[in-house]
């Protein structure tokens, strides 16, 4: 689809410590906050944005062009936009793809998404790497930076803040075929749609419930294994689900944790999680099994991590995947219970498959239970 070009207005990315970049405005006119991070990915980027663990961030786009391809409307991991902003060199507002219904523009005044477009986001990128995430502010409509200074100002810290509750289901649902020959009872803390339908794709019957949840309500389901999903926000906040967390651990049904589920499994076994210098972003990130000894190229989305030191302490608890970048922990598994857990996304949309064996492991656990 092609569209006539139109001049933009121009546009306003402020950082927290005071760095301004200028550019044109993108999506709907206005004024957005949230904390800036990156994802590498070159596709993709309608799954991205609509991923509910990036709720609260404005993202910057590392691929050239974005909107080329437009939006078709059942490629989305949730139910609408969930990042606070976005961040591009290129905003294409004409689109190629046949099957595209409408352009990136459209979709983003419909979500009422703010973002800024033509500017360097190399050096974008390469300072946020260098000086760690900050909050930042987008604005098209004020161009005055000790204004911006001041609203941007009485934003929160990504650290501490807890969101998976503004993301999460409000009611239990279900997935799938009811005859299916397993039940998965699916945590959503802010889960994909693709995890979900990774587990109905091997015959799990799923119950999605919502974060307010008791161990008996969970257990009158009678579920064959436990699913903790992803989301955003800090983990070490979420005290409640922490608890159940380790209760559903403690019932002994099979779990198995992914990225925010992740960090909930460490946490409900005493190991802290703590704010990483910069965070996982992207669909290109190399990671270890050490069970195998194979490499996996991963689907990552996540600004916490887990210790490693504290896990050192914990004789119960083994590493079995790491980051080949940095070599923070991607993955534990518990040596007395059937539970274990991935930092990256293994339903990878987008992504590599590398990691859906992870799902296939799931399901053997809970095919082991029951004999």
């Amino acid at each position: 689809m092609q569209l006539k070009y139109t001049p933009q207005p121009s546009a306003i990315l402020l950082l927290q410590d005071g760095k301004v970049f200028h550019g044109k405005a993108a999506g709907k006119k206005g004024t957005t906050t949230g904390e800036i991070c990156f994802n590498t990915g070159m596709s993709g980027y309608q799954e991205i944005f609509t991923d509910p663990s990036y709720y609260g961030q404005v993202l910057v786009m590392n691929n050239a062009h974005i909107g080329n391809y437009g939006i078709e409307e059942s490629e989305v991991e949730s139910e609408g936009v969930k990042i606070s902003g976005m961040v591009c060199k290129k905003f294409n507002v004409g689109y190629s793809r046949p099957r595209a219904t409408k352009s990136l523009q459209q979709y983003f005044e419909e979500n009422n998404i703010v973002a800024i477009s033509d500017v360097d986001t190399r050096a974008i990128v390469r300072y946020i790497r260098d000086k760690g995430s900050m909050n930042c502010i987008i604005s098209s409509e004020e161009s005055d930076i000790e204004v911006l200074k001041e609203k941007l100002a009485k934003v929160p810290s990504m650290e501490g803040l807890e969101l998976s509750s503004k993301v999460a289901t409000k009611q239990c649902y279900f997935v799938g075929d009811e005859k299916a020959k397993h039940k998965v009872a699916v945590m959503d803390y802010g889960v994909k749609k693709n995890i979900i339908r990774c587990l109905t794709e091997r015959d799990c019957y799923v119950k999605v419930f919502p974060m307010k949840t008791t161990l008996q309500e969970v257990m009158d389901f009678n579920p064959d294994g436990i699913m903790l999903g992803n989301g955003p926000g800090d983990p070490g906040v979420m005290k409640d689900e922490i608890a159940l967390v380790k209760q559903l651990v403690d019932a002994g049904k099979p779990v198995f944790g992914i990225c925010l589920g992740h960090q909930l499994l460490a946490l409900s076994q005493g190991i802290s999680t703590y704010k990483m210098h910069a965070g996982h972003r992207g669909i290109n990130h190399p990671v270890k099994n050490l069970i195998s000894g194979k490499s996996e190229i991963t689907s990552q989305n996540h600004g916490f991590t887990v210790s490693e030191e504290e896990i050192g302490k914990h004789k119960n608890i083994e590493i079995t995947h790491v980051n080949l970048n940095d070599k923070t922990i991607e993955g534990i598994r518990l040596k007395d219970r059937s539970a274990f857990s991935v930092q990256y996304h293994p339903e990878a949309n987008p992504g590599p498959y590398d990691a859906r064996y992870l799902f296939d492991e799931f399901v053997k656990n809970i095919e082991n239970s029951k004999n």
